[in-house]
């Protein structure tokens, strides 16, 4: 089944990052049959899209073809028929491989089933399946129906042509998907925002400067460049002319000092308690819902910014 040929979707774990999907399936005009094992599932997906849907970017908006909902509470019941699966589930291993075999068992051949794992390896949840071909990892950045990036493995029994098909789906929403030449920990995206962390820890641990501070020197800072540019191609452009040879020949120096001196904090109940204390402290005052909300309006605008300009 090609990416073209996909009119309903089955999206498995309504959380958060399902209702998430859930709302960007929908505004692109896909029927979607949802499940969850969890009391009131389908209410609380219900009100997840509503406060979702005015946050979607603007050229989904524009153009209304909303598609159905429908809630399943049986899983099997739910696979059956769809075109492609999206699994949101417990992020843990054993019932991971156990979810993935059930969807497998009931979903129609050749149907893709991606996952939205943020850690847990293709090659261990398509270990059960009977049909491990056709079993990819779709990771979305929080949150889904707003952010593009998607990241795209297979596992070791993967095909390629399952790859290429569901790369094929997420394009066709606006999504940007990016391929992983293999399986890691974390994937891509995770590891770069974890590196940060680690580091705003260490800081903040070390008295260098307060967590609304921290957060300043990269929304204030970097992260308007991250906005339009990855960190090769920021230092790149830091080379000027000579590009990335220019950027080694005047900050290798300074590189290797840095890499040296970069802590290593571990998250022990201690320093959870600590860093807990301290943010909340910081951002007292402001719901996460409301906090979320500006996120979300925000992103809204640096999108628009950044979408091609096709009027010249």
């Amino acid at each position: 089944m090609e990416g073209q040929e996909i009119a309903t979707v089955t999206v498995v774990g309504t959380g958060i990052i399902g209702a998430s999907w859930t709302c960007l399936f929908l505004a692109h005009g896909l029927n979607v049959v949802a499940t969850d094992i969890r009391d009131g599932a389908a209410a609380d997906l219900d009100t997840l899209v509503d406060r979702f849907w005015p946050s979607l970017p603007e050229t989904v908006l524009s153009t209304p073809r909303r598609g159905t909902l429908r809630f399943a509470a049986d899983l099997e019941a739910a696979c059956a028929g769809t075109d492609f699966v999206q699994e949101n589930a417990i992020e843990r291993l054993d019932a991971k491989i156990d979810l993935m075999c059930r969807i497998d068992a009931a979903t129609p051949p050749g149907v893709i089933i991606a996952s939205s794992s943020s850690a847990i390896s293709v090659t261990d949840m398509q270990s059960a399946c009977a049909h491990p071909g056709r079993v990819v990892l779709g990771h979305p950045f929080n949150p889904p129906h707003l952010i593009p990036l998607v990241e795209l493995v297979g596992g070791a029994r993967t095909d390629e042509n399952a790859l290429d098909r569901a790369e094929h789906f997420y394009t066709r929403l606006g999504k940007v998907p990016i391929r992983l030449k293999k399986e890691i920990y974390g994937h891509v995206a995770n590891r770069l925002q974890a590196a940060l962390f680690r580091e705003a820890i260490h800081m903040l641990e070390s008295g260098v400067a307060s967590a609304e501070d921290i957060d300043r020197a990269v929304t204030e800072g970097p992260g308007l460049r991250w906005a339009l540019m990855g960190p090769l191609l920021t230092y790149r452009l830091a080379g000027g002319e000579k590009g990335m040879r220019g950027f080694w020949d005047m900050f290798a120096p300074m590189q290797e000092k840095l890499w040296g001196e970069l802590g290593a904090p571990l998250p022990d109940a201690g320093l959870q308690a600590r860093v807990t204390e301290a943010v909340e402290h910081c951002y007292a005052g402001r719901s996460v819902q409301a906090l979320a909300k500006e996120r979300d309006r925000q992103l809204r605008q640096v999108l628009a910014v950044k979408a091609p300009n096709t009027s010249d």
